[in-house]
């Protein structure tokens, strides 16, 4: 039966490309102007209010059959326009559950780049309030990443997962996939019994023996949020309103690194205000998860890499948790207003790690990232769109992910550092706890954001800033705060003396006569700099500051003593493995890059060690074999980034 609607719904979409241009004409215009330019949806005279979801889930065949039934807004529209990228309409109907019509529906050919996808646009009637759409994923449904069982920990289940920011949700959902709109949703799931369905939203614990599960966001949220996920799942409870879901395997050590998780939310409601989605639970993926999190609300998918074994990787888990104020309940109105969503949340992500770790370690964190913000605008400045440096962005006629750089991330949040540091950190914290408030469960553009401020903060309290600057302005404000930790000053010139043979990690031993009763002992005395000595991000900046021409011996004897290539911290791997690159030592550590390329699916750590290999002539071809035997591995955003990269370094 399924192959047959398979058939019929070519036909439906050859037909319907036909059929387009009779009713097309009157609507492209609307289409052109929309206030997001990356979703062909009318929002202005109809939108969706609430959707309910039917989906079987098929391993078998990788694909989704579901149901889309939205529930509308009609403000008297003759047509609902939807988006769609790599999907198989079947048929769309209009009215209830139960009383439905079916409906003619035409569908717009695929955009030049095949990034915004198609409108489906449906003719309707003024006062029509049901629309549902019949639909199957697809091989282009983008979204999905079906893991084999070779793939998952247990390596007898297979694993599904979705990632729909920013605008991937259209390859998996039917809907109109804008930011700007926020709505509540439901699902009926159908799954294998012997997995766990689990979405953004309230959740099992326990798996069922008929496979089939039901779900509830009462609370409106942006398309970019819904989320689902299917595998061989367990959870561990941290609170009464916190825990994570992993595959059993993982569960021992996830229990382990993320038990912070009550302290964290009680530290972000002391700051601004109460946690209002109930819960905070964790999923942590399979390895291909390109991110290192994503704040699907209720529900935070996680990536395995922050396992580190000795919980330095939690700020990841801190920044996502913070999207439950910034980018949650007050989310971007459109992709070129990123940034606040990103620079709100790392702000608040280091205000959370300074509440509960001090602010030392926070300040720390906070460079480590400033130092990849100078790299990143560099790299912006040399590239053939120099404005990406602002923060309000101009992003028509290309990919929203172009936007998510550090430059919405790290510059974003210096802004609001900078910012406190002018006005006193009281009268900041209270004008944040307002903005949450004022725009709680709404969306927010940079406009209405710069009105609020002056109305709220800067006139208020007689402030001069120039927030200008800031967000329409390229680079970096003079004004930028200024950070400084002495100990990771103390990394650089360890860095330092270690190139210029001042030190080495060698151990040192000394001997000396110590006078034991009547008798002298001679007593060994071992002087040796370790790996435990530090935290990881010191390491970061030790092996940042290097040059990128150490010579191999000195390579060799930072691996023996530290053993850098063996660190199970994929941060510090990074940092290592694009030195490794750079000075040309890839070929004795290819065996640990290999490993951890074919392994790690996150494009954080993907990109600079694919570009490091990639511009040395030595390494290219290395990179290039390790990226086609695991380039099925990663998920569509990683796998498409760096074939762009491979051509873009030619």
């Amino acid at each position: 039966m399924k192959h047959l609607l398979y058939i019929v719904s070519v036909i439906l979409l050859l037909i319907s490309c036909d059929s387009l241009h009779a009713t097309k004409k009157g609507t492209q215009a609307s289409i052109s102007t929309k206030a997001d330019v990356h979703s062909y949806a009318n929002l202005s005279e109809i939108s969706t209010k609430h959707l309910h979801l039917e989906l079987d889930v098929n391993f078998e065949n990788r694909t989704i059959y579901g149901v889309a039934r939205h529930e509308m807004r009609n403000k008297g529209a003759d047509t609902a326009i939807f988006d769609i990228n790599g999907l198989m309409i079947q048929k769309v109907t209009i009215g209830q559950k139960g009383s439905e019509e079916e409906a003619d529906m035409f569908i717009d050919k695929m955009d030049k780049d095949s990034v915004l996808g198609q409108a489906l646009m449906v003719p309707i009637k003024k006062d029509t309030k049901f629309v549902n759409i019949y639909y199957q994923t697809t091989e282009r449904s983008d979204a999905l990443d079906w893991l084999d069982t070779n793939l998952t920990s247990s390596k007898t289940k297979p694993f599904l997962y979705t990632q729909g920011q920013a605008i991937l949700t259209r390859t998996w959902i039917p809907l109109q996939d804008s930011p700007s709109n926020r709505i509540t949703y439901s699902a009926d799931v159908k799954v294998p019994n012997d997995l766990l369905a689990v979405m953004s939203a309230k959740n099992p614990i326990q798996k069922n023996k008929e496979g089939l599960y039901h779900f509830e966001m009462k609370k409106p949220i942006p398309a970019y949020l819904i989320a689902l996920a299917v595998g061989d799942l367990e959870y561990h409870a941290f609170s009464s309103n916190s825990g994570v879901y992993s595959e059993p395997e993982l569960l021992s050590s996830c229990a382990y690194e993320f038990d912070a998780i009550p302290k964290m939310i009680s530290a972000a409601e002391k700051l601004y205000g109460p946690y209002q989605w109930e819960q905070y639970d964790i999923l942590v993926l399979p390895y291909s998860f390109p991110f290192g999190g994503m704040e699907n609300p209720m529900l935070t998918f996680a990536n395995p890499t922050l396992l580190a074994g000795d919980k330095s990787l939690v700020s990841v888990i801190a920044h996502e948790l913070a999207h439950s104020w910034s980018g949650n309940l007050v989310t971007n109105r459109t992709w070129n207003d990123f940034w606040l969503n990103e620079g709100f949340t790392v702000y608040f992500e280091q205000r959370i790690m300074e509440s509960i770790y001090g602010k030392e370690v926070a300040d720390i964190l906070a460079l480590i990232e400033y130092d990849e913000l100078k790299d990143e605008l560099t790299r912006i400045k040399a590239s053939k769109n120099p404005e990406d440096s602002k923060l309000h962005l101009a992003l028509e006629g290309r990919n929203p992910d172009d936007g998510m750089t550090d430059i919405a991330y790290v510059k974003g949040a210096f802004f609001l550092k900078t910012l406190e540091n002018e006005v006193g950190r009281s009268k900041f914290d209270a004008f944040l706890k307002k903005y949450f408030e004022t725009f709680q469960f709404k969306t927010v553009d940079t406009k209405q954001f710069v009105r609020f401020l002056k109305k709220n903060l800067l006139t208020k309290e007689h402030e001069d800033f120039d927030y200008q600057s800031w967000i329409y302005a390229e680079g970096l404000p003079d004004n930028c705060l200024q950070l400084h930790s002495t100990r990771l000053d103390q990394m650089e010139k360890l860095a330092d003396d270690f190139t210029h043979n001042k030190v080495s990690f060698a151990p040192k031993i000394t001997y000396k006569w110590k006078k034991v009763g009547k008798r002298r002992k001679k007593i060994k005395n071992v002087e040796q700099i370790k790996f435990q000595d530090h935290i990881v991000q010191e390491w970061q900046t030790f092996i940042r500051r290097l040059p990128r021409n150490l010579p191999q011996a000195k390579m060799r004897e930072i691996d023996r003593y530290l053993r850098f290539s063996y660190s199970g911290n994929s941060e510090l791997l990074t940092e290592w493995f694009i030195l490794s690159a750079n000075c040309g030592y890839a070929s004795t550590n290819k065996q640990q890059i290999t490993a951890f390329l074919s392994k790690v699916g996150r494009r954080k750590y993907l990109m600079p060690i694919y570009e490091a290999l990639l511009l040395n002539k030595a390494s290219r071809p290395m990179a290039i074999s390790i990226f086609s035997q695991s380039k099925d591995h990663y998920h569509a955003v990683s796998r498409k980034s760096v074939e762009a990269l491979i051509r873009e370094t030619k």
